[in-house]
Protein backbone atom coordinates (compact mmCIF):
# COMPACT_ATOMS: atom_id res chain seq x y z
CA UNK A 1 0.00 0.00 0.00
CA UNK A 2 1.33 3.45 -0.59
CA UNK A 3 2.25 5.50 2.24
CA UNK A 4 1.09 9.05 2.06
CA UNK A 5 2.01 12.42 4.51
CA UNK A 6 1.18 15.41 4.63
CA UNK A 7 3.72 18.19 5.30
CA UNK A 8 4.98 22.08 5.79
CA UNK A 9 7.68 24.09 5.17
CA UNK A 10 8.96 27.87 4.18
CA UNK A 11 9.73 26.69 0.58
CA UNK A 12 8.15 23.56 -1.34
CA UNK A 13 11.71 22.05 -1.41
CA UNK A 14 12.25 22.42 2.35
CA UNK A 15 8.66 20.91 2.94
CA UNK A 16 9.65 18.16 0.18
CA UNK A 17 12.69 17.26 1.61
CA UNK A 18 11.15 16.77 5.36
CA UNK A 19 8.27 14.17 3.79
CA UNK A 20 11.14 11.98 2.11
CA UNK A 21 13.00 12.07 5.19
CA UNK A 22 10.07 11.41 6.50
CA UNK A 23 9.09 8.56 4.48
CA UNK A 24 12.69 6.75 4.39
CA UNK A 25 12.80 7.15 0.61
CA UNK A 26 14.39 9.02 -2.18
CA UNK A 27 12.57 12.31 -4.46
CA UNK A 28 12.31 9.82 -7.21
CA UNK A 29 10.37 7.33 -5.37
CA UNK A 30 7.36 9.90 -4.63
CA UNK A 31 4.72 12.06 -6.19
CA UNK A 32 3.89 15.13 -4.32
CA UNK A 33 0.66 17.83 -4.74
CA UNK A 34 1.48 21.34 -3.68
CA UNK A 35 -2.02 21.82 -1.42
CA UNK A 36 -1.33 25.50 -0.18
CA UNK A 37 1.80 27.43 -2.29
CA UNK A 38 3.74 29.68 0.57
CA UNK A 39 3.54 33.09 0.75
CA UNK A 40 5.27 36.01 2.77
CA UNK A 41 2.26 37.60 3.90
CA UNK A 42 1.82 41.27 3.42
CA UNK A 43 2.80 43.94 5.83
CA UNK A 44 4.44 40.68 7.48
CA UNK A 45 1.40 39.32 8.42
CA UNK A 46 -0.86 36.42 6.55
CA UNK A 47 2.27 34.77 5.65
CA UNK A 48 1.81 30.58 5.63
CA UNK A 49 4.41 27.94 4.62
CA UNK A 50 3.94 25.51 2.09
CA UNK A 51 1.86 22.40 2.33
CA UNK A 52 2.42 19.48 0.38
CA UNK A 53 0.76 15.99 0.15
CA UNK A 54 3.43 13.35 -0.76
CA UNK A 55 2.57 9.70 -2.18
CA UNK A 56 5.50 7.28 -1.94
CA UNK A 57 4.95 5.08 -5.06
CA UNK A 58 3.76 1.25 -4.13
CA UNK A 59 7.03 0.11 -6.56
CA UNK A 60 9.06 2.00 -4.32
CA UNK A 61 7.97 0.24 -1.27
CA UNK A 62 8.28 -2.65 -2.80
CA UNK A 63 11.67 -2.70 -3.86
CA UNK A 64 12.18 -1.19 -0.94
CA UNK A 65 11.50 -4.36 0.48
CA UNK A 66 13.49 -6.42 -1.92
CA UNK A 67 16.45 -5.05 -1.41
CA UNK A 68 18.27 -5.87 1.76
CA UNK A 69 21.74 -5.82 0.56
CA UNK A 70 22.48 -4.19 -2.40
CA UNK A 71 23.00 -0.42 -2.46
CA UNK A 72 22.64 1.51 -5.48
CA UNK A 73 24.86 4.44 -5.80
CA UNK A 74 23.05 7.13 -8.41
CA UNK A 75 22.91 10.80 -8.90
CA UNK A 76 19.04 12.15 -7.43
CA UNK A 77 18.25 15.77 -8.44
CA UNK A 78 18.03 18.53 -6.17
CA UNK A 79 14.66 19.38 -4.10
CA UNK A 80 14.72 22.49 -6.09
CA UNK A 81 15.11 20.79 -9.26
CA UNK A 82 12.16 18.28 -8.59
CA UNK A 83 9.73 21.43 -7.52
CA UNK A 84 10.70 23.15 -11.01
CA UNK A 85 10.01 20.07 -13.23
CA UNK A 86 6.50 19.66 -11.08
CA UNK A 87 5.58 22.88 -11.16
CA UNK A 88 6.46 23.00 -15.04
CA UNK A 89 4.07 19.89 -15.65
CA UNK A 90 1.74 20.93 -13.54
CA UNK A 91 1.62 24.55 -15.24
CA UNK A 92 1.56 22.87 -18.78
CA UNK A 93 -1.76 21.27 -17.98
CA UNK A 94 -3.16 24.41 -16.75
CA UNK A 95 -6.19 25.98 -19.03
CA UNK A 96 -5.23 28.85 -20.24
CA UNK A 97 -7.00 32.37 -18.90
CA UNK A 98 -7.64 35.93 -20.62
CA UNK A 99 -5.31 38.51 -20.00
CA UNK A 100 -8.61 40.28 -18.81
CA UNK A 101 -9.15 37.91 -16.18
CA UNK A 102 -5.75 38.37 -15.02
CA UNK A 103 -6.41 42.03 -14.39
CA UNK A 104 -9.68 41.61 -12.43
CA UNK A 105 -8.32 39.52 -9.89
CA UNK A 106 -5.18 41.56 -10.10
CA UNK A 107 -8.07 44.82 -9.17
CA UNK A 108 -10.15 42.59 -7.00
CA UNK A 109 -7.17 41.80 -4.42
CA UNK A 110 -6.46 45.31 -4.11
CA UNK A 111 -9.93 46.63 -3.86
CA UNK A 112 -9.95 43.81 -0.60
CA UNK A 113 -6.23 44.69 1.04
CA UNK A 114 -7.64 48.39 0.60
CA UNK A 115 -10.84 47.43 2.78
CA UNK A 116 -9.00 45.62 5.07
CA UNK A 117 -6.50 48.25 5.77
CA UNK A 118 -9.67 51.10 5.42
CA UNK A 119 -7.75 53.37 3.05
CA UNK A 120 -9.05 55.09 0.07
CA UNK A 121 -6.95 54.51 -2.95
CA UNK A 122 -8.01 54.67 -6.49
CA UNK A 123 -5.14 53.92 -9.49
CA UNK A 124 -4.74 54.18 -13.29
CA UNK A 125 -3.95 51.39 -15.24
CA UNK A 126 -1.58 52.01 -18.26
CA UNK A 127 0.36 49.48 -20.72
CA UNK A 128 4.16 50.07 -20.11
CA UNK A 129 7.21 48.25 -22.03
CA UNK A 130 7.58 46.03 -18.78
CA UNK A 131 3.85 45.18 -18.36
CA UNK A 132 0.82 46.71 -17.59
CA UNK A 133 1.07 49.55 -14.47
CA UNK A 134 -1.30 49.86 -11.72
CA UNK A 135 -0.57 53.62 -10.94
CA UNK A 136 -2.28 54.16 -7.12
CA UNK A 137 -3.57 57.48 -5.81
CA UNK A 138 -4.83 58.67 -2.51
CA UNK A 139 -4.18 60.43 0.79
CA UNK A 140 -1.25 58.84 3.06
CA UNK A 141 -0.06 55.94 1.42
CA UNK A 142 3.59 56.30 2.76
CA UNK A 143 2.30 53.19 4.79
CA UNK A 144 2.13 51.19 1.17
CA UNK A 145 5.21 52.43 -0.20
CA UNK A 146 7.40 51.61 3.04
CA UNK A 147 11.55 51.66 3.92
CA UNK A 148 13.19 52.11 0.18
CA UNK A 149 9.67 50.56 -1.46
CA UNK A 150 9.91 47.03 0.52
CA UNK A 151 5.71 47.72 1.36
CA UNK A 152 5.15 48.59 -2.31
CA UNK A 153 7.74 45.39 -3.61
CA UNK A 154 5.65 43.19 -1.21
CA UNK A 155 2.32 43.96 -2.72
CA UNK A 156 3.20 43.89 -6.59
CA UNK A 157 4.25 40.27 -5.51
CA UNK A 158 0.80 39.34 -3.95
CA UNK A 159 -0.88 40.90 -6.65
CA UNK A 160 0.97 39.05 -9.38
CA UNK A 161 0.54 35.70 -7.42
CA UNK A 162 -3.18 36.64 -7.10
CA UNK A 163 -3.51 37.62 -10.89
CA UNK A 164 -1.52 34.78 -12.69
CA UNK A 165 -2.49 31.46 -10.44
CA UNK A 166 -3.31 28.71 -12.43
CA UNK A 167 -1.95 30.30 -15.66
CA UNK A 168 0.48 28.63 -17.70
CA UNK A 169 1.13 30.67 -20.86
CA UNK A 170 0.44 34.44 -21.54
CA UNK A 171 1.02 35.67 -17.85
CA UNK A 172 0.29 39.21 -17.18
CA UNK A 173 3.15 40.91 -15.30
CA UNK A 174 1.29 43.92 -13.20
CA UNK A 175 3.53 46.84 -11.54
CA UNK A 176 2.76 48.56 -8.74
CA UNK A 177 3.58 52.46 -8.36
CA UNK A 178 2.43 55.21 -6.10
CA UNK A 179 2.10 58.10 -7.47
CA UNK A 180 5.61 57.82 -9.91
CA UNK A 181 7.27 56.68 -6.79
CA UNK A 182 9.39 54.03 -8.97
CA UNK A 183 10.84 56.78 -10.94
CA UNK A 184 11.35 58.90 -8.16
CA UNK A 185 13.69 55.66 -6.78
CA UNK A 186 15.28 55.44 -9.75
CA UNK A 187 16.78 58.61 -10.13
CA UNK A 188 17.76 58.25 -6.79
CA UNK A 189 19.80 55.29 -6.74
CA UNK A 190 21.12 56.48 -10.25
CA UNK A 191 22.33 59.57 -8.27
CA UNK A 192 23.81 57.24 -5.59
CA UNK A 193 25.67 55.29 -7.96
CA UNK A 194 27.23 58.33 -9.05
CA UNK A 195 28.11 59.46 -6.14
CA UNK A 196 29.54 56.28 -4.11
CA UNK A 197 31.70 55.19 -7.77
CA UNK A 198 33.76 58.76 -7.56
CA UNK A 199 34.09 57.48 -3.26
CA UNK A 200 35.42 54.13 -4.17
CA UNK A 201 38.02 56.29 -6.73
CA UNK A 202 38.84 58.71 -4.17
CA UNK A 203 39.25 56.21 -1.66
CA UNK A 204 40.61 53.84 -4.03
CA UNK A 205 38.71 50.82 -2.01
CA UNK A 206 35.65 48.84 -2.66
CA UNK A 207 32.55 50.34 -1.42
CA UNK A 208 29.51 48.31 -0.74
CA UNK A 209 25.93 49.51 -0.58
CA UNK A 210 22.90 48.45 1.67
CA UNK A 211 20.75 45.48 0.65
CA UNK A 212 18.21 45.61 -2.43
CA UNK A 213 15.97 44.07 -4.40
CA UNK A 214 17.27 42.34 -7.96
CA UNK A 215 15.17 45.51 -9.22
CA UNK A 216 17.12 48.30 -7.55
CA UNK A 217 20.51 46.61 -7.89
CA UNK A 218 20.06 45.93 -12.29
CA UNK A 219 19.25 50.06 -11.83
CA UNK A 220 22.98 50.62 -10.25
CA UNK A 221 25.01 47.99 -12.31
CA UNK A 222 23.14 49.58 -15.47
CA UNK A 223 24.30 53.60 -14.49
CA UNK A 224 27.73 52.57 -13.79
CA UNK A 225 28.41 50.09 -16.90
CA UNK A 226 29.91 53.00 -18.90
CA UNK A 227 31.94 54.03 -16.10
CA UNK A 228 35.74 52.82 -16.90
CA UNK A 229 37.03 54.18 -13.69
CA UNK A 230 34.64 51.69 -11.44
CA UNK A 231 32.72 48.11 -12.35
CA UNK A 232 30.13 46.32 -10.21
CA UNK A 233 29.06 42.99 -8.89
CA UNK A 234 26.58 41.74 -6.87
CA UNK A 235 27.50 39.68 -3.09
CA UNK A 236 25.80 38.34 -0.11
CA UNK A 237 22.61 36.14 -0.13
CA UNK A 238 19.23 37.18 -0.65
CA UNK A 239 17.57 38.77 0.85
CA UNK A 240 20.71 40.39 2.14
CA UNK A 241 22.44 40.52 -1.73
CA UNK A 242 24.17 43.94 -2.41
CA UNK A 243 26.09 45.37 -4.85
CA UNK A 244 30.11 46.33 -4.89
CA UNK A 245 31.64 49.08 -6.45
CA UNK A 246 35.04 48.14 -7.43
CA UNK A 247 37.27 51.30 -8.56
CA UNK A 248 40.01 50.03 -11.36
CA UNK A 249 42.94 52.06 -9.20
CA UNK A 250 43.18 50.18 -6.24
CA UNK A 251 45.03 52.14 -3.30
CA UNK A 252 47.19 49.13 -1.26
CA UNK A 253 48.96 49.66 1.55
CA UNK A 254 52.59 48.77 2.78
CA UNK A 255 54.13 48.18 5.56
CA UNK A 256 57.34 49.63 7.16
CA UNK A 257 59.74 49.03 10.04
CA UNK A 258 58.60 52.23 12.01
CA UNK A 259 54.86 51.37 11.77
CA UNK A 260 52.00 51.24 9.10
CA UNK A 261 51.30 53.78 6.73
CA UNK A 262 49.06 54.15 3.19
CA UNK A 263 50.72 54.72 -0.21
CA UNK A 264 49.16 55.39 -3.09
CA UNK A 265 49.64 52.54 -5.75
CA UNK A 266 47.32 52.19 -8.31
CA UNK A 267 47.04 49.48 -10.61
CA UNK A 268 45.06 48.81 -13.75
CA UNK A 269 42.18 45.49 -12.44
Amino acid sequence: MAQVVEVTGKTVAEALAAAVQQLGCSENDVDYEVLEAPSKGFLGFFGKPAKLKVTRRETAVQSAEAVSVEKVAMVEPSANELAEEKAVSMDSAAPAVPVAEQLERAEKFLREVFAAMNIDVTWQQTEGEDGVIFNLEGENLGILIGKHGQTLDSLQYLVNLTANRGVAEGRVRIIIDIEGYRARREETLMRLAGHLAEKACRIGDEVHLEPMNRHERKIIHMALQDNHRVSTYSAGEEPRRYVVIVPRRRRRRRNYDNGERYQEHYNED
